[in-house]
């Protein structure tokens, strides 16, 4: 036993190694040759644009090269969980009715309180802690292992609340890899947010995250192959923010925005076709396809091997369907409808946001100049954002205008 572990994880070391380059070199030929596609913005190169996509082939190739993936030796089980699936969301009405697999959580009222200091300035918060009460549904493939994960069945949340009368609160879910509360912060610009725009912001801990991580890096399981533990882990990051949300409306939240990005751009997405009291959606370099996003970056011939092995795509389509945001209609009002995108976009192709555009029927789409990771500074995420939360009544017409005047006086 102990040597055939051995053997695959040699094996596994070895198609790393010889897949880093393989990939990478993949990767920038993507970037540089043919035509763009249809309604995405033209590509002007510069060294300062290559500079940002080096950024997210650092981040791609660290994760391809250390990320925790499902073993071959686990097919035969995925593809009977994933058939299993598929005869029970077809029996149930599910794939042609996604939103009904969703189940309405109940109201969240059990909550412990943490007060978090830190050593950063403008950094301390409130750490919430609560039970999720997610279940998959009974019979559905993957419900035992789901609930084995002792750690994931706590929720959590960090929030920057101010004293006094109810404001507006924004609902920023985390990307893949988040759930620190550091590095969300840096994420969402937590300090423009709350300080200088003045509105309360939860941050949610998505499934297998931070302290919900059950692997040996945070996040493993939610996109690690496995993709019935993706339907489980997306279907709890509704459910949880789902109950967070309406315990702050309990709390007398006037008006709630939810803003996400990246992994969590797909999870507000999904929150916006089955919230129908959400004020506001911001969607920042989404993924929106998590078939198309594998194929993007995978060499065709990997995604044929992948049928040969037993677990073809459109399978997959079907099976995800039921936790897909093109698959829903929105129920936010159009003009409350916003998304960002990167024009190169090396983690998730411009096409995802694209697509999210299109199905949404064509609200406003701003891109920007750069990569996935860059949104952390380019100007028009913050200009987006802003304009946005005035668009809802959330902040005033000319608070962007006035930090920018702001900034002006400090530089003379």
């Amino acid at each position: 036993m102990a040597r055939s572990v051995n053997v695959e994880a040699g094996m596994t070391a070895a198609a790393r190694a010889v897949a880093v380059p393989f990939t990478l070199g993949m990767r920038w030929a993507r970037h540089g040759l043919g035509a763009r596609s249809d309604e995405l913005p033209p590509v002007r190169w510069t060294l300062g644009l290559v500079s940002k996509v080096v950024l997210d082939d650092i981040f791609f190739i660290s994760e391809l090269a250390s990320a925790t993936f499902v073993s071959l030796g686990h097919r035969h089980r995925l593809a009977s969980e994933i058939e299993g699936c598929l005869e029970l969301y077809a029996d149930r009405g599910w794939l042609q009715d996604p939103a009904s697999y969703h189940q309405a959580p109940p109201p969240l009222s059990d909550v412990s309180y943490e007060d978090v200091s830190t050593a950063f300035k403008n950094h301390s918060h409130q750490r919430i802690a609560f039970e999720s009460g997610y279940e998959p549904h009974v019979d559905e493939p993957g419900r035992e292992r789901w609930l084995g994960w002792e750690a994931n069945r706590t929720g959590h949340a960090w929030l920057f609340e101010h004293p006094g009368e109810p404001r507006p609160w924004v609902v920023c879910v985390p990307g893949y890899r988040m759930g620190r509360p550091l590095i969300d912060k840096v994420g969402f610009r937590v300090k423009w947010l709350h300080r200088e725009l003045g509105l309360n912001v939860a941050i949610p801990v998505m499934p297998l995250h931070g302290p919900r991580n059950v692997g040996r890096r945070n996040g493993d399981h939610f996109l690690s192959g496995d993709f019935v533990d993706t339907v489980h882990a997306q279907s709890q990051a509704v459910w949880d923010t789902r109950r967070l949300m309406g315990w702050l409306r309990g709390r007398g939240a006037p008006d709630i925005a939810v803003y996400g990005v990246s992994l969590g751009g797909y999870t507000a997405a999904l929150l916006s076709s089955l919230d129908s009291d959400l004020d506001l959606s911001i969607i920042g370099i989404p993924a929106t396809d998590f078939v198309a996003l594998l194929e993007s970056h995978m060499p065709d011939f990997a995604v044929s091997w992948a049928g040969r092995l037993g677990l073809p795509f459109d399978s997959l389509r079907q099976l995800l369907k039921v936790i897909s945001p093109l698959a829903m209609p929105p129920v936010v009002p159009h003009d409350r409808r916003f998304l960002y995108a990167a024009s190169v976009d090396g983690l998730a192709a411009p096409t995802q946001a694209r697509e999210l555009w299109r199905h949404w029927g064509r609200p406003r789409l701003d891109w920007y100049e750069g990569s996935h990771v860059s949104f952390l500074w380019e100007k028009k995420v913050e200009r987006l954002v802003a304009d946005a939360l005035s668009a809802a009544g959330m902040i005033a017409p000319d608070a962007f205008a006035a930090r920018g005047r702001a900034r002006s006086m400090l530089t003379r």
